[in-house]
């Protein structure tokens, strides 16, 4: 297997913060394109009303294609016990539930607090166990705005790696971190996940889920390889943010991060030049959204070889 895993969060995290409602179609030949190109998962959309987030309103359909392609994992997000129904209905391997550290993000984003989410994440901890181990779909806990808040500010590790803990305790089978804001610093990064891996184990916190606001996107993806962690979220040409935490644009451009792995002899099992073309979906599909990315502009240098 390749050293690192790239989960494309484009299909949901980018389409979730853009105005434009993408086709069905259209979102069906990005996976496609994605999936020729080696990318092994895939986030495809989130399970919430249709009212919040008009984006997303196709996501069962979304999750029935991506599924035809034997070896993806079709990951999805899910806010609550109905969204995590509805995922598991429509047949996703994976599901993401947010618990924001930020409690007010917390009831901006999920209008719950803490006790609230956690109690989500028992209900939907118990609809997961239900179905039949062959088709049980993974179930992990997002520790978002774990870097810092643009309501709140700072937010203390101790916080983090409480309520990581909290969702262990809650029955997820793995916590994430995600760095909603685009506050985190490579420091940050490795302090954060040392302590997190402490309290609940290295093999329950394997990813990172980083933004490029302030552009330490790539830097903090390379403190956290330093740490041990081997799944980073990215967005093909660096679509989107997070519409409940003003300021948070600026997720990893996918092209990027599989360039920088790849130059340093990290197998990604994406092939570069494949991925590079599927801009070429989205540029037709959103002719008014810019899209991202130093090494789409600049191309990739002479005698480059992507690892073994």
């Amino acid at each position: 297997m390749p050293d690192i895993l790239i989960s494309e969060v484009g299909p949901r995290d980018g389409l979730q913060s853009i105005a434009p409602i993408l086709p069905t179609t259209v979102k069906c030949a990005w996976i496609d394109a994605e999936v020729a190109a080696g990318v092994r998962e895939i986030e495809v959309g989130s399970f919430v009303p249709a009212s919040l987030l008009p984006q997303l309103a196709d996501t069962a359909a979304v999750v029935a294609h991506a599924r035809s392609h034997p070896g993806l994992t079709v990951a999805v997000l899910v806010p609550n016990a109905r969204g995590a129904a509805a995922a598991i209905a429509a047949g996703a391997h994976k599901l993401t539930l947010p618990l924001s550290a930020s409690e007010t993000h917390s009831l901006r984003n999920l209008r719950r607090s803490h006790a609230q989410v956690l109690d989500e994440v028992r209900a939907v901890a118990a609809l997961v166990a239900a179905q039949p181990a062959a088709t049980r779909p993974h179930f992990e806990g997002s520790v978002s705005t774990a870097f810092g808040c643009t309501i709140e500010g700072a937010v203390a590790e101790a916080k983090v790696v409480e309520l990581a803990e909290a969702l262990m305790v809650a029955g997820v089978d793995e916590v994430g971190l995600s760095d909603t804001s685009g506050y985190a610093n490579p420091a940050q990064v490795r302090s954060l996940v040392r302590a997190v891996r402490t309290a609940i184990g290295d093999d329950r916190l394997t990813g990172l889920h980083l933004h490029n606001t302030r552009g330490l996107g790539l830097a903090n993806v390379v403190a956290g390889l330093e740490v041990g962690i081997t799944t980073f979220d990215a967005s093909l040409g660096g679509l989107g943010g997070c519409p409940f935490a003003p300021g948070a644009s600026g997720n990893i451009v996918t092209e990027d991060l599989v360039f920088m792995l790849e130059a340093m002899g990290l197998s990604t099992g994406i092939d570069l030049d494949r991925l590079l073309r599927v801009r070429d979906v989205l540029r037709a599909a959103l002719p008014g959204e810019p899209l991202y990315g130093f090494v789409p502009d600049a191309g990739l240098p002479l005698g480059f070889r992507a690892a073994a």
